[in-house]
């Protein structure tokens, strides 16, 4: 059982220290960022009562359906509700690298639990498979969502295009994801390309933050050197 617990939450806290460590300014506080991962470790339980519903009641008829509604569209907006009501105007949330920390954080906690209920019902020989691909592409989605988040908060003017595109583009990605593995019947010639775009994506965004945080503390250190001088 060890062994279970320590290969299914060994990847989502690799995947976590990897962006955490990507933000050069003023680092999050530790206390908040896994408090961001329990919140979201948190949401795997109304989000199963919720798929484990559907699929008791026969709900959903369409494989279409199934990869859009019951998987992604329901992960992603429990995600994206942490993210905006308890995140987004939080103090610490204080440069636009910090959506990328905490997308990922929330994103990887549910990950990290949902890859450990799996392990434990299918087994540890799965662990390398889980890691590579639903841990690392909820990470990815986390990414992406709190990217969009960063861009929201920093940006001056209209906010609601990011806050749109925060919730719709990793819902999208997620779907397709869902999609490729319920349909495919060879689905590993399609789902390894399309997870090397994901992290394409996903680093480039990565990037962009960075230089957007940079840019962030430019201005707020240039606004507080005029009012000093």
């Amino acid at each position: 059982m060890l062994a279970i617990l320590s290969a299914g939450i060994a990847p989502g806290l690799a995947l976590l220290s990897y962006f955490y460590l990507k933000d050069e300014y003023e680092t999050e506080p530790i206390s908040v960022v896994l408090r961001t991962f329990m919140y979201g470790a948190l949401l795997v339980f109304p989000i199963m009562f919720i798929q484990h519903v559907f699929e008791t009641e026969h709900l959903i008829k369409s494989e279409v359906i199934d990869a859009f509604l019951t998987s992604s569209l329901l992960e992603e907006f429990f995600k994206w509700f942490i993210l905006f009501y308890a995140i987004y105007s939080h103090v610490e949330f204080d440069e636009p690298f910090d959506g990328i920390v905490y997308g990922a954080a929330a994103s990887l906690g549910f990950a990290t639990v949902e890859n450990i209920f799996y392990l434990v019902a299918n087994g540890i020989e799965h662990a390398v498979t889980r890691a590579l691909l639903p841990v690392s592409s909820h990470a990815l989605f986390g990414v992406i969502m709190g990217f969009y988040i960063g861009k929201a908060k920093f940006t001056e003017g209209l906010k609601m295009k990011w806050i749109i595109l925060s919730l719709l583009l990793p819902f999208i990605l997620h779907g397709v994801y869902d999609y490729i593995l319920i349909t495919q019947e060879n689905w590993i010639y399609i789902i390894f390309p399309f997870m090397i775009f994901l992290w394409w994506f996903g680093l480039r965004k990565v990037k962009t933050a960075k230089i957007l945080s940079a840019n962030h503390f430019k201005k707020k250190y240039s606004v507080e050197k005029s009012l000093q001088s």
